[in-house]
């Protein structure tokens, strides 16, 4: 069994973030990539919203100096997944790829989420070449161009109101006969004249060779298909947080979310720290998750110094 004084489980802006300050907190962090080293971004094209890269970056590049720097400054950081977990011993117990046995004085968890897709071959084809899961992040490169975004939820209705200020026109593919927005949300989107709504629609495939020419949408009714000439094509039908191992123990809201304590990254057992997207809902951006990769890291320092101090 292997002993660790703070062990970080996932990658990606929060993990590297939260690695990078436990590193200089002499914590001797030892961090493990999961099944996607550097999160989602390491499927984002160019990233221009991340403040320190005036000329914009690519998020494979940028995950990788976020590793560079964690590793620089001391962090162990390793390829592994994250299997099981006991948190009702102290000190925490983490098993790694079903046969490795870390026993932890802290854990942060850092595990991301990842984004529900219509499971059509395309949409994975040119993800990152038009396709995006993201409006907020990706929408500025389809500036005065037209988009479809596919989702019936309050985010959908919320991010297609977003591009409708910065695109030439919006068209929100819904599959029933009703948005499943708040009133509220929905009366946005009905008064936004730039906002095409079809309903009893579905997406039957995305086109283009390269990046995306079109979209080609079903008549849930009729069966009638037909193509509408796009640039950019955006899934907002929901994120699933990647915590479904920490459910024994750790405290989740009704969609798999981590619930933390008011201002702060610590969950309902000791010693145990959550940040990024598995505990972000809301916001689900690279800089708000480092952020909360500080927090978390900052966090985590002050409970084993008052831990240490007790003994």
């Amino acid at each position: 069994m292997e002993k660790v004084e703070c062990l970080i489980i996932g990658s990606g802006p929060a993990g590297y973030t939260a690695a990078i300050y436990a590193a200089r907190a002499d914590m001797k962090p030892v961090l493990y990539e999961g099944l996607q080293p550097g999160g989602q971004l390491t499927i984002t094209t160019e990233v221009e919203n991340y403040p320190g890269y005036p000329d914009g970056i690519q998020g494979p590049e940028m995950m990788e100096l976020f590793k560079k720097q964690a590793q620089r400054l001391g962090t162990d950081i390793r390829y592994g997944l994250a299997t099981s977990v006991d948190f009702s011993v102290y000190p925490l117990k983490v098993i790694i790829d079903e046969n490795h046995t870390i026993e932890a004085e802290s854990v942060i968890i850092a595990t991301g989420a990842s984004a529900k897709w219509l499971g059509i071959p395309s949409e994975q084809r040119l993800n990152g070449s038009g396709v995006s899961a993201c409006a907020v992040c990706d929408g500025f490169f389809y500036k005065g161009m037209d988009v479809a975004i596919v989702g019936a939820g309050d985010t959908a209705a919320e991010e297609a109101c977003y591009l409708a200020k910065i695109c030439n026109k919006v068209t929100m593919i819904v599959r029933k006969e009703a948005m499943r927005a708040s009133k509220a949300m929905q009366h946005r989107v009905e008064n936004t004249p730039n906002i095409e709504v079809l309903y009893n629609t579905e997406t039957d495939e995305v086109l283009g060779k390269f990046t995306v020419d079109a979209v080609r949408v079903k008549n849930t009714k009729t069966n009638e298909l037909r193509e509408i000439p796009i640039s950019g094509f955006f899934v907002a039908i929901g994120h699933t947080p990647n915590t479904s191992i920490f459910k024994p123990y750790i405290s989740l809201d009704d969609q798999g979310y981590i619930l933390t304590q008011a201002d702060s990254s610590k969950t309902n057992v000791i010693g145990v720290f959550a940040c990024g997207d598995a505990q972000d809902k809301i916001y689900r951006q690279a800089v708000t998750a480092a952020g909360s990769g500080c927090m978390a890291a900052l966090d985590a320092e002050r409970f084993l110094s008052e831990h240490k101090a007790t003994k």
